[in-house]
């Protein structure tokens, strides 16, 4: 198969992590509680087209919780989503933002390519959505471009079942590339995975982000990954973006923080585990 040619990175690249005048993701004092336990704490957070965000910070900070509000998978209780600039339930999430997770919902019985297609049932019609057998066959070779561009093109025809977890989680990065959408988020992407996958599916997704001029951000447990490919890190801590600094500018001291055991005398709401 011969290589194929992406389109070229938008004009917001350039500028470099231009912040939230250029924002392709902007989240203003979002909150969000469950029972009465609050897990999002005025959150602020900005993401630009060609960033790789790191979301770091310990079990119960908001971190997952904050992915699925901006996805809208969760209803926030206030605040505020911007998605370049207007608000995200004015923008169709389809065309939009893709979510890629720690569960790796895939169909086992069906190819890689059909896994991949499915990125595009929300812009078919419904008479070509229904069966993978009709789905055009534009979409079947823009799949394919998707899968070559995660390293997975030979293994297109392998049920998803079949492969490794790793290869499963690029088969999902496919996926949301055929989505087309602008914003990647992923929950945990790497933790189910050995350290060598890990390795390169957080290397694929800086790609992505520097290659493709996506706006990609990731949950991650993993801080020395972090360094090693974001661009920028935000540490959550009770349900606030407490840290952000360059990936390169993270320090012993800013991760002793934010995973410090929480202090019982505290008055600041930690829930023990994150809502999922």
């Amino acid at each position: 198969m011969t290589s194929p040619t992406w389109p070229a990175p938008p004009r917001a690249v350039a500028a470099g992590r231009a912040g939230a005048g250029a924002a392709a993701l902007h989240v203003r004092g979002l909150r969000k509680s469950f029972a009465g336990r609050t897990v999002l704490n005025g959150l602020d957070l900005s993401l630009a087209p060609g960033e790789f965000l790191a979301l770091l910070g310990a079990n119960g900070s908001g971190k997952s919780t904050a992915l699925r509000c901006v996805v809208g998978l969760e209803r926030p209780d206030g605040g505020e989503i911007l998605v370049r600039g207007r608000p995200a339930d004015t923008a169709p999430p389809h065309r939009r933002m893709a979510m890629i997770f720690q569960q790796i919902h895939l169909v086992h019985r069906r190819t890689a390519l059909d896994n991949v297609c499915a990125g595009a049932l929300g812009r078919l019609p419904l008479h070509r959505s229904l069966t993978p057998v009709l789905f055009p066959r534009e979409l079947r070779e823009e799949a394919m471009v998707c899968l070559d561009r995660v390293g997975m093109a030979d293994r297109a025809a392998e049920p998803a079942g079949r492969l490794s977890g790793g290869q499963r989680q690029r088969v999902a990065i496919a996926r949301a590339l055929c989505q087309r959408a602008e914003i990647i988020l992923a929950d945990e992407p790497v933790s189910a995975l050995d350290p060598a996958a890990a390795e390169q599916v957080v290397a694929l997704l800086a790609d992505l982000a520097h290659e493709q001029g996506l706006a990609v951000a990731a949950v991650l447990h993993q801080p020395d990954l972090a360094r090693r490919h974001a661009d920028r890190v935000a540490g959550l801590l009770h349900g606030r973006a407490t840290l952000d600094t360059p990936a390169a500018a993270l320090t012993s001291t800013d991760l002793a923080t934010l995973y410090a055991p929480d202090d019982p005398g505290h008055d600041h709401p930690h829930p023990d585990q994150e809502h999922q």
